[in-house]
């Protein structure tokens, strides 16, 4: 299918993308591409105009900033995966980007896009969750950071007001004695996760004295779990379709938490 007829245009300045947004008011930003426009060939999502954001400077790159790290909305999954100092602060998102899709995916895809976009079976969410990131956006009133837990509210929903675009990803890098797993059960066709889901561990002495558990794919938003035996009541309406039951979704979801939570262990 095609999509329906819009306009485009490829700002060059940040300001000019936020007035663009503003001026045409059913229009959407343009990241990777790679969510928008098949969900707007299948009537999924519509635009009349599409403010694509690859020609401004200052959106993609990461740095490491203190015990952080800065990822910009514009940095694709393959940039993330193959860097030096997301390997070394935090091996869960390469590890998490290395998963989505195909290459082709991952050379165009983008995580500002993906994370806008808010499909429940998008990967990055769910890492961003238990790593309790920060989404840094700007719009008309100026910018804001938003919590990872905050930024999601529904499906295909965020917390970005109009006229607000993405510009950055911050993630706290890894303390001394911590590690982190992402496990998912990838869909055959799309590779979107049917479920995963992410696990931080940090261990003191031979014991865990902290952990962080998300689940993704099974619900509408990324959520939280104590623990594997209470992802059921953390996601009593779980989504079921012709692939995978709610309640196939929810046991599977168990079964990757003790896995990943493991690996994190064994990892710190």
């Amino acid at each position: 299918m095609y999509t329906p007829s819009f306009e485009y245009f490829r700002p060059k300045t940040l300001a000019e993308a936020a007035r663009l947004l503003r001026k045409h008011k059913e229009s959407r930003p343009l990241a990777g591409g790679h969510s928008l426009l098949p969900a707007m060939k299948i009537r999924l999502a519509s635009a009349k105009a599409l403010i694509d954001l690859g020609a401004i400077k200052g959106l993609s790159g990461i740095k490491a900033k203190g015990k952080a790290v800065e990822i910009g909305a514009m940095t694709t999954h393959a940039e993330i995966a193959a860097s030096p100092i997301v390997r070394k602060s935090c091996p869960i998102l390469a590890e998490a980007a290395s998963q989505i899709g195909d290459i082709q995916v991952r050379n165009r895809g983008t995580i500002g896009g993906s994370i806008a976009h808010a499909d429940p079976a998008a990967d990055f969410p769910t890492v961003l969750l238990a790593l309790g990131a920060t989404i840094q956006a700007k719009g008309p009133k100026g910018a804001r950071k938003i919590p990872a837990d905050k930024f999601f509210v529904d499906l295909f929903t965020t917390a970005l007001k109009p006229g607000e675009i993405v510009t950055s990803v911050v993630v706290p890098a890894y303390g001394k004695g911590t590690g982190g797993a992402y496990f998912k059960h990838p869909h055959p066709a799309s590779r979107y996760a049917v479920v995963g889901v992410a696990a931080i561990v940090e261990v003191k002495n031979g014991k865990t004295v902290r952990s962080s558990l998300a689940v993704g794919g099974a619900s509408h938003t990324p959520v939280r779990a104590e623990s594997p035996e209470k992802i059921a009541a953390a996601i009593p309406d779980p989504l079921s379709d012709h692939y995978a039951s709610g309640e196939f979704r929810v046991h599977l979801a168990t079964v990757l938490a003790k896995r990943a939570l493991a690996a994190a262990v064994e990892r710190a």
